[in-house]
């Protein structure tokens, strides 16, 4: 019997529809319209805030979430006759076994072996246009939001060094502006969470304490989409591309001559 599955986050809903197992997702999550063709699928909130008894409704046999998690209504999800997967994806590598273990569930083990190699051929081909430009590699501040200020997690830092530069601070932590001007980036990409290319560069721009930065004083502070970052799954395709442009802007000139 075909699991009935309600995915509670964008990148397990990239990550299903990828696979093919569009007929086992009969719900999803408020955000991954963002990232993914979902369709005329009810949206049902998140593993942040939801109203089961809609979630219920839809007689799902798996719910199926990544982090950000709440306590309270993860301890909801636990109180339903209705089995539950939280993911907790850090590193690219947590990312494949995200995949190979979605794979399983809903019988397309395959297919998520070939979408692994597509993203690592993907990763390998940023690398390699990464290798061909810059000798030094450029320091970069990825945010992933500014109040607090929390630099972007971890499999970002590892599609920075793809895409041929260095994390400036440390992935996935708050971060004080002192930490930040002391680290000298020389890009800062803003990759806001929850707001698509909404993040705003003239607020880094105006930071007087970032005014001797070089990526403020270069005029190098750069918006990349959300989705494409934050999202741990397929959207990183685009991702790590968009970041190389972000971090060679003479490549992304020559190319279109």
């Amino acid at each position: 019997m075909a699991e009935r599955i309600v995915s509670l986050a964008p990148n397990v809903t990239s990550i299903l529809l990828e696979l093919g197992a569009g007929r086992e997702l009969i719900g999803v999550s408020k955000w991954c319209k963002d990232v993914a063709d979902v369709g005329e699928r009810p949206q049902v909130g998140d593993c942040w805030k939801m109203d089961i008894v809609e979630v219920m409704r839809l007689k799902p046999t798996m719910l199926i979430g990544s982090v950000p998690f709440a306590t309270d209504t993860v301890a909801t999800i636990l109180a339903q006759p209705v089995s539950f997967l939280a993911i907790n994806p850090r590193s690219l590598a947590d990312i494949e076994r995200d995949i190979r273990t979605l794979g399983r569930i809903v019988n397309r083990a395959a297919n998520a072996e070939r979408l692994i190699r597509r993203m690592n051929r993907s990763f390998h081909d940023v690398a390699r246009l990464a290798r061909k430009r810059e000798r030094r590699r450029p320091r970069v501040y990825c945010e992933a939001w500014p109040n607090p200020r929390i630099s972007s997690p971890p499999w970002v830092a590892e599609l920075v060094g793809i895409a041929g530069g260095k994390m400036a601070v440390g992935a996935g932590a708050r971060v004080t502006d002192e930490e930040v001007a002391q680290a000298k980036p020389d890009v800062i990409v803003l990759a806001w969470t929850a707001v698509g290319d909404r993040a705003t560069p003239a607020i880094a721009l105006r930071n007087p304490k970032w005014k001797n930065i070089p990526a403020v004083k270069n005029r190098r502070v750069v918006v990349i989409r959300d989705e494409l970052l934050n999202t741990p799954g397929p959207p990183l395709i685009e991702g790590a591309l968009v970041l190389f442009h972000a971090l060679h802007p003479v490549a992304e000139k020559s190319k279109h001559r």
